[in-house]
């Protein structure tokens, strides 16, 4: 009849309701699907990778740190090897020449003393400059800031013909009620120069018995150590012994040619302390970038001072052009083929060193990279010619599996 359904209809539609709506809750939401076990593996192995990488980062972090720990309280001792080593680097190549004709001791005497001449010629040849040119700089200095007490007198700063005079007298008066620590300063300092002289001293030592003994160090040593890893020390320490004196006589290179033609310029537009500027210029080229940097900032200091405006500005050209020959010629052909390490690299970690351990800390941060980059280029050799297991060959990871097997069958 009217309004009656049958009872299969029914049923067929009541069971077609059920299926539609046995995936909704109560409030008509779609339930959520369990996750299935290969995403439940997939999750889990990423969470696991995550943790190992984490805690094998918190490893190297902690190791590093624990690293410079002990070179800051070792570096009183390592400092003198260091130098004595590079100072090695640099005089060997004549001391071999002379050992063929000499006995190793007197030829390593006779590297160092000519070592010392030349240091000595130069203190002996810049000395009279500075201090002939030095009264005609501090005339110009006090003329200079005359001007500079007339032009902040005058508009727009107005600061009154006193003021700077104002600002000096009470910079005086500062370092004048600050008097004990200025004399703990100055006190500091000499006990920093009399620790430079005797770490001067040891490095001179150990350099004259690297260069006596050096070759048969490393004979010694092997006795110590057990065959195999006395040949990867043996050829761990020819490779270092190679990258340092490479990077020492290709940095000389450079820092000569930054010296050169900076100090021409200087000389060129009439500025005084050419020589030592040109000299301060190639010592600051062996940190590598902002070595060379500082002393050109020197060089526009001493023109603003002496000769104006002008002559400073000309002298900034200068600088920033042989800046450009040292990053985008010199370096890469001179250095960047024996280290070949990126410049941003070479900035970081000249400010590590600076930071950690000051100025010798940034001379010594390049080469200490390099020995590292040596280092680590030759365990990555030794990995990758590690022989394979017994019993594998290079396509066992094809083969090995019977359902690739199978198909290329």
């Amino acid at each position: 009849m009217f309004g009656r359904r049958k009872r299969g209809t029914a049923e067929a539609d009541g069971g077609s309701d059920a299926e539609a709506g046995s995936g909704d809750d109560l409030a008509g939401h779609r339930r959520s699907h369990p996750l299935s076990d290969a995403a439940l593996e997939g999750l889990k192995h990423n969470v696991t990778d995550y943790a190992r990488w984490t805690l094998r980062l918190l490893i190297i972090g902690v190791g590093l740190w624990v690293t410079f720990w002990i070179l800051g309280q070792l570096w009183s001792v390592l400092l003198p090897i260091f130098f004595g080593l590079l100072l090695a680097t640099v005089l060997w190549p004549p001391v071999r020449l002379m050992r063929r004709k000499l006995p190793n001791a007197l030829a390593a005497i006779l590297a160092l003393i000519g070592l010392l001449v030349i240091f000595g010629g130069l203190i002996a040849v810049l000395a009279p400059q500075v201090t002939s040119q030095a009264g005609d700089l501090a005339n110009r200095a006090i003329g200079g800031l005359t001007t500079l007490q007339q032009w902040l007198a005058g508009p727009p700063f107005n600061l009154g013909p006193d003021a700077l005079g104002g600002l000096l007298d009470k910079g005086i008066a500062q370092i004048q009620s600050n008097s004990q620590e200025v004399v703990a300063i100055v006190i500091g300092s000499l006990g920093a120069i009399g620790s430079a002289i005797i770490t001067l001293v040891l490095a001179l030592v150990l350099c004259f018995f690297i260069l006596k003994d050096g070759p048969r160090f490393v004979p010694w040593l092997q006795t110590w150590i057990n065959p195999s890893g006395g040949r990867h020390f043996a050829e761990l320490s020819d490779r270092v012994w190679t990258a340092l004196g490479q990077y020492v006589w290709s940095q000389a290179a450079v820092a000569a040619i930054d010296g050169i033609f900076i100090g021409l310029g200087v000389w060129i537009l009439g500025v005084p302390f050419a020589l030592p500027i040109a000299v301060l210029t190639f010592f600051g080229g062996f940190v590598p970038i902002v070595g060379a940097f500082v002393a050109g900032s020197v060089a526009v200091l001493v023109a603003l001072v002496s000769n104006g405006v002008w002559t400073a500005v000309g002298v900034l050209v200068i600088v920033l052009v042989v800046q450009q020959l040292e990053g985008n010629v010199m370096q890469p052909i001179l250095v960047g083929k024996t280290m070949n390490i990126h410049a941003a690299v070479t900035i970081a970690v000249v400010a590590l060193g600076g930071t950690l351990f000051g100025i010798v800390g940034a001379f010594l941060a390049v080469p200490a990279v390099a020995v590292v980059q040596v280092i680590a280029r030759y365990v990555r050799e030794q990995l990758q010619s590690r022989p394979a297991p017994a019993g594998a060959t290079r396509d066992d990871s094809v083969g090995s599996d019977p359902e690739l097997s199978g198909g290329l069958a």
